[in-house]
């Protein structure tokens, strides 16, 4: 991978799609373009109360108004609950976006989730065989617990489809609803320290994995800053 031209070796390394030209594997994939703009690739940590939209009918707060890159429209790539937080990524790179969320590439999304009372290690192993939903069965996964509060305790799940409340369903499933949601990675992007409502440019070693679908496939199938 390069950066203006010079080879990135240091993990972490940072640019600005905006104005840095980026290379994977000799294929440039921002900086500069004649017949369209620059690529960029956000990572926000959506905040509750917020919808993973450009525009809402109900004039409920969207992502994209948290998020502004002068000259650049962005997109959220795929959805993530209005009471939920944690990652979600906004791009114009349609292709890359259309991507993240085909099923066939099977893009792990890790959870923290905060449910009813204390679920069983058998509880635990039905998440990760599947459940059965009225949509049908969920595809392996992976279920860890994290640690028990007064009421409620806290699980780890990993899971690589893109079902539509999914998390919160497989959980119902096995007799502990969803109090809390967080996603804290997407796609190999962490959240990291971000608070809610704040943002920050893909790293190029980020944008470069992303940009790898063999490699995010193979991972997937195994698992399952600003303001």
């Amino acid at each position: 991978m390069k950066v203006n031209r010079a080879v990135v070796t240091e993990l972490g390394a940072k640019a600005d799609p905006a104005s840095d030209i980026i290379e994977v594997d000799g294929t440039r994939i921002t900086g500069p373009y004649k017949h369209e703009g620059p690529r960029v690739y956000i990572l926000l940590n959506k905040p509750k109360g917020c919808i993973s939209a450009v525009s809402d009918p109900l004039k409920r707060p969207v992502v994209t108004g948290l998020v502004k890159v002068k000259g650049v429209r962005l997109y959220p790539v795929g959805r993530l609950d209005y009471d939920a937080e944690g990652v979600l990524l906004l791009t114009n790179d349609g292709e890359l976006a259309n991507r993240l969320i085909h099923p066939s590439f099977a893009v792990s999304k890790k959870y923290l989730v905060k449910v009813k009372d204390v679920p069983t290690p058998e509880d635990l192993k039905k998440l990760e065989a599947g459940v059965w939903l009225e949509d049908g069965k969920t595809l392996a996964a992976r279920a860890r617990f994290v640690r028990q509060t007064q009421e409620n305790s806290w699980i780890e799940l990993t899971v690589t489809e893109g079902r539509n409340r999914l998390v919160k369903r497989m959980c119902m499933a096995i007799g502990h609803p969803v109090a809390k949601l967080k996603r804290v990675e997407f796609a190999g992007v962490k959240l990291g320290s971000l608070e809610p409502g704040a943002w920050r440019m893909l790293t190029p070693v980020e944008v470069g994995r992303l940009l790898t679908p063999g490699e995010e496939k193979t991972k997937g199938k195994a698992a399952g800053s600003g303001r």
